[in-house]
């Protein structure tokens, strides 16, 4: 989530608290209508409405090296709330752990934001790819979260691609928009500008259903 964002979410916060302190402090009632009662009182009730929600996501959500995402969303009895919750903060499908489970990012691990001006290694260790039963991939997407083109038409890399190890066991995936020099069968190719990146995991293992399993972050290196 942008910080522009984050601070759009705060002033509505703000302006609500103002609008509320204001009608039950300040404001003469021999003046007050019920068409304007009303009034305030949707605006306010929606203000509200999405600042809550977008709080309640930031306590539910999951955020670890950059990567972001929320455990539950698609099991039964969760709530209204949290599925509020899930479309402030995590664009992603509602289903059950057990069925798959989905991280996204647009920050590397140190905070900055993901752009194709700069290269960025994301390494797994040696046996630390992202354990299923069905198959895993990661995703690019531009600011919008729209496919880009590329010269060798690659959208994702994933257990599927054909990656080359390092000689220690480790896979190193080159997120950057040029290709890496011998190193082709593990880049995944960006866009010029700012990025998204989708890491997808069906049928997780157990370290991710029991949330011990940790995503590498994404690592500028020029």
């Amino acid at each position: 989530m942008s910080k522009t964002y984050t601070y759009f979410i705060a002033l509505i916060g703000v302006v609500c608290a103002y609008f509320i302190i204001r009608l039950f402090l300040f404001t003469d009632l021999s003046t007050r209508t019920v068409q304007s009662d009303v009034l305030q009182g949707l605006l306010i009730g929606f203000g509200l409405a999405v600042v809550s929600a977008n709080a309640y996501a930031r306590i539910k959500a999951t955020k670890s090296g950059g990567w972001i995402t929320m455990f539950g969303l698609g099991v039964p009895g969760n709530g209204m709330f949290l599925r509020a919750a899930h479309a402030q903060l995590f664009p992603g499908p509602v289903v059950v752990p057990e069925e798959a489970m989905y991280w996204w990012t647009n920050t590397d691990g140190a905070g900055g934001a993901l752009d194709g001006r700069y290269d960025y290694v994301m390494r797994f260790p040696a046996g630390g790819l992202p354990p299923n039963n069905a198959f895993w991939s990661l995703t690019m997407g531009d600011a919008k979260n729209h496919f880009v083109p590329n010269p060798i038409n690659r959208y994702s890399v994933s257990d599927r691609s054909g990656l080359v190890q390092n000689t220690d066991g480790s896979v190193d995936m080159y997120i950057q928009n040029t290709a890496p020099t011998g190193r082709e069968s593990n880049w995944l190719p960006a866009p010029s500008g700012k990025f998204i990146l989708w890491l997808r995991v069906y049928l997780p293992g157990a370290t991710i259903l029991d949330r011990t399993y940790a995503v590498p972050p994404v690592v500028k290196t020029k």
